[in-house]
């Protein structure tokens, strides 16, 4: 039975983003922008310094200016993009090959006790080889110098992955292993919906540290050898005096080297069960 009160229809709900979010997005973008523009003012304060004194001044082409006016050259002429392929893919087959053999390494070390033990010394002396050690050895096994720098990359990246690998396996529940065998699982269950899901937060953590690892190899085994890479044409404009191209290169690669980082974040932060929905 009606009271006679009139209703007043609800009113839509409306998603308003949160103020706290919103805020610290634009904090932490505002921020990035200003330490930007301190690095490059410290870049053109030292240039304008080399300009001045007589005795570095043909060296004022590592300045912001020269190195930005050489850009469209080396664009137009194809030395940036053949040298970013070239290197692209050393990187993309040495990680990949680090992925492939680091993730099944760190679960068994993460899974079996007595591997664990029985690798963890011989694995630790070769994992503390400076990975540029390796070069007269990769050029001796090796036939070409790109295989023989894919190997140096892949015997520097493997080791974050095996390790990150075991530390997240180490962590998991053991408990979550015993009702899938009692449920009925089998190996290969257990390794795709526990073990990976479990893992994948730590498995990506271990690509980022040994992506950074492997940028850095990269370019100084790029120095030998090869004609092309982004080591490559560093070493090529030093020695043609073009210094405005090498501090291009150098600025390429850390454009590259921090959107890489990024790229990895973002599949940390989407692609594990860590990440808040």
């Amino acid at each position: 039975m009606s009271d006679g009160s009139a209703q007043v229809p609800a009113a839509p709900i409306q998603r308003v983003a949160e103020p706290g979010l919103v805020g610290s997005t634009g904090r932490r973008l505002r921020n990035g922008v200003i330490g930007l523009g301190i690095l490059f003012a410290l870049w053109w304060l030292g240039g304008y310094l080399i300009y001045l004194n007589p005795k570095t001044t043909h060296f004022a082409s590592f300045g912001p200016v020269p190195t930005f006016k050489a850009f469209p050259e080396m664009l137009s002429d194809g030395l940036i993009q053949s040298a970013v392929l070239a290197s692209g893919y050393r990187l993309g087959v040495g990680l990949l090959i680090a992925v492939l053999i680091g993730v099944p390494l760190g679960i068994m070390m993460g899974r079996s006790k007595w591997f664990r033990e029985l690798s963890n010394s011989p694995f630790q002396v070769i994992r503390m080889v400076s990975p540029l050690s390796w070069m007269p050895l990769a050029v001796l096994v090796f036939y070409t110098w790109n295989q023989s720098i894919i190997f140096l990359i892949a015997i520097a990246s493997v080791w974050p992955v095996a390790y990150a690998t075991a530390a997240g396996l180490a962590k998991v529940d053991p408990a979550w292993f015993k009702v899938a065998r009692n449920l009925g699982a089998k190996p290969v269950q257990l390794l795709t919906r526990i073990i990976i899901p479990a893992i994948a937060f730590d498995i990506f953590t271990g690509i980022r540290l040994a992506l950074g690892i492997a940028w850095v190899v990269l370019v100084p085994a790029e120095f030998l050898g090869v004609t092309s890479g982004l080591g490559y044409a560093i070493e090529d404009a030093r020695e043609a005096l073009a210094y405005d191209h090498l501090t291009a290169i150098v600025l390429v690669i850390g454009i590259i080297g921090w959107s890489l980082d990024s790229i990895c974040v973002f599949f940390i932060k989407r692609f594990s069960w860590h990440h808040s929905g």
